[in-house]
């Protein structure tokens, strides 16, 4: 890794330009393209995948990447809790948006992947804001390619369906399956936490727990705990590389209301921070927020929450790549 605490890298304070002011990027962050000379110093890469092409019901994640990155010039830089700074724990910057293909499923995924490929390649740890839950897949499928990894998946649905409309197989209510079937995702070191909502069956269900996939229904996580859910979290996801990822729908939608799939009986805000800090240990090698869908909330508060639980993610990440470089 190379330096850290680099001022080039810094995110632009508010003491100095004010927030309304300047062009907007992932937390004030410099916005570099890969010919850009320092672009070779970048360390952990701040992502937009906007993009809705998997959603089934009511899209608008596509423009969540946008949002986010207006709503992220709130964020200052430490987190007083952790009392971690991820802009001088490693060099972050914004690398924009994976241009996707809004009429061509699989010609996105090929996109995302090739992408996601290119960061691999170059030593960058990826912070990506979505876009609906199938970006996860493309994204998986560039991060494992030197074999499975562990996944701890935030969410209040499985994402584990086989098909939908009469066989097709590439949706946000497809994504994990093909991750399990395609050998991207180790099933003994993947949970789901705060599952709920209503069904039509349980085939996701059966079909994950015949797989060896942990999954902890909301009921489960109220009724033993956070830290001590989180504490098997992390038994499960052992010492090896893992992923995490974020849908918004986990914290309840008193909270969360921009969202595609909402389902009530959630997570507050607080509880929705607590779950990723319990992640500090973990060897995560990347994580994304997904489904925030601006159209479904005019206040921007589900925004607000998506790049706050993004700054979070941003802390653990960054904690585990300094631990990986000592």
């Amino acid at each position: 890794m190379t330096q850290t605490g680099d001022d080039f890298f810094q995110p632009v304070s508010a003491m100095d330009l004010p927030r309304f002011a300047g062009v907007p990027t992932f937390m004030r962050l410099p916005s570099l393209t890969p010919d850009h000379p320092r672009y070779e110093d970048v360390q952990m890469g701040l992502i937009g995948v906007p993009w809705d092409g998997g959603t089934t019901n009511r899209p608008g994640a596509r423009h969540g990447p946008r949002q986010l990155r207006d709503y992220s010039t709130m964020i200052r830089a430490m987190n007083p809790v952790t009392g971690v700074n991820p802009f001088t724990t490693v060099n972050c910057a914004d690398l924009g948006d994976v241009p996707p293909n809004p009429v061509d499923i699989q010609d996105s995924l090929e996109r995302i992947t090739a992408y996601y490929s290119g960061f691999k390649a170059a030593g960058i740890t990826p912070m990506t804001a979505g876009g609906d839950h199938l970006i996860t897949l493309p994204i998986l499928r560039a991060l494992a390619a030197d074999g499975p990894l562990g996944l701890v998946q935030f969410d209040s649905h499985t994402d584990l369906f086989d098909s939908y409309f009469g066989g097709y197989k590439y949706t946000h209510g497809t994504p994990f399956r093909r991750a399990v079937e395609e050998g991207l995702v180790d099933p003994k070191r993947f949970v789901q936490v705060g599952i709920r909502g209503t069904a039509y069956n349980t085939e996701d269900i059966e079909w994950g727990l015949e797989q060896g996939i942990r999954i902890i229904r909301v009921e489960e996580l109220f009724d033993r705990g956070f830290k001590d859910v989180m504490e098997e979290v992390r038994g499960i996801l052992g010492s090896q590389p893992a992923y995490c990822t974020y849908d918004i729908d986990f914290v309840d939608p008193t909270y969360a209301p921009g969202t595609g799939t909402p389902e009530i009986g959630g997570p507050n805000s607080f509880q929705a921070q607590q779950v990723i800090r319990e992640l500090a240990g973990v060897n995560l090698i990347g994580a994304d927020l997904v489904e925030v869908a601006p159209p479904f909330d005019e206040s921007g508060s589900t925004a607000w929450l998506g790049i706050s639980l993004m700054f979070e993610l941003m802390c653990v990440l960054s904690q585990a790549m300094a631990a990986s470089s000592r």
